[in-house]
């Protein structure tokens, strides 16, 4: 039986690779398998439509917020949006194979799209990932309940709200401090021009079910505000939010903006 045929750019599969294990070496069945899953999957990243590499949890209920963005995406004209989990696996027991699926999708796609509600999962990892080069340039997050703690990121209500989670559901501050920071919080935004009362956003808090909360790390706040800074990062609250959040994310084009750095 012969093997996979030889793709084109076979030098620079072996280079994201030869990345993605920091140059281990691999068997020649390992080869060959890759390279199957790179015919077969790689393709669909290397025609005119813009692709869109989709990262989130394959969890209920997180997945259907996934499935939200991915949808929004595939609506755009000329776009492929897709979600690792869809596509096909390579088969590798030795080799740790989703670090070698990541990197190769993430290398031929033309933007990097996460949507983070949590701060447990493979998303994390992922962040972690798309958060240095070489796929920063190309990458864009969508986290939930998220805002750097300053007022003056405050660009209305929900972004306020968001911050009122964050304080709320962080589990390294007493009810004591949580009151306190809720006070000052409230301060701070009607200093802004923003009409909020603590009692609404004790309203918020309570109305979000229990299982359906989000509390994030000091390392993924931090990971977010670099992403921010570079007007990278759209926060939202509730689903409608987060199909307006997708806009931030360039539409096709004949080439996409990092392709020019």
């Amino acid at each position: 039986m012969t093997g996979p045929s030889l793709p084109p750019n076979a030098r620079e599969i072996e280079d994201a690779v030869d990345e993605a294990l920091h140059g281990l070496e691999l068997d020649p069945d390992e080869t060959a398998a890759i390279l199957g899953f790179a015919n077969e999957e790689l393709p669909h990243l290397q025609t005119p439509e813009t692709s869109y590499y989709v990262l989130g949890s394959y969890r209920d209920p997180y997945v259907r917020r996934l499935r939200t963005v991915e949808n929004e995406l595939n609506k755009r004209l000329g776009a492929y949006a897709f979600v690792m989990g869809d596509l096909q696996e390579i088969g590798l027991d030795r080799l740790p194979e989703f670090r070698i699926r990541f990197h190769l999708l993430a290398s031929y796609a033309d933007y990097v799209v996460g949507v983070y509600e949590q701060d447990a999962g493979g998303e994390v990892t992922e962040l972690g990932k798309i958060s240095e080069t070489p796929y920063f340039d190309k990458s864009y997050v969508l986290p939930r309940d998220y805002c750097w703690m300053t007022s003056a990121n405050f660009d209305g209500k929900p972004d306020v709200v968001a911050a009122a989670m964050t304080i709320s559901y962080n589990a390294d501050l007493t009810d004591d401090e949580k009151a306190d920071k809720l006070e000052s919080l409230v301060v701070e935004a009607q200093e802004t021009g923003i009409d909020v009362s603590k009692q609404e956003l004790s309203d918020a808090v309570s109305e979000r079910e229990d299982n359906d909360t989000v509390s994030y790390s000091w390392v993924h706040l931090n990971e977010f505000r670099l992403f921010e800074l570079h007007d990278r990062c759209q926060p939202w609250v509730g689903e409608s939010e987060l199909r307006d959040a997708v806009g931030i994310v360039p539409k096709p084009r004949t080439h996409p903006e990092w392709e020019d750095k």
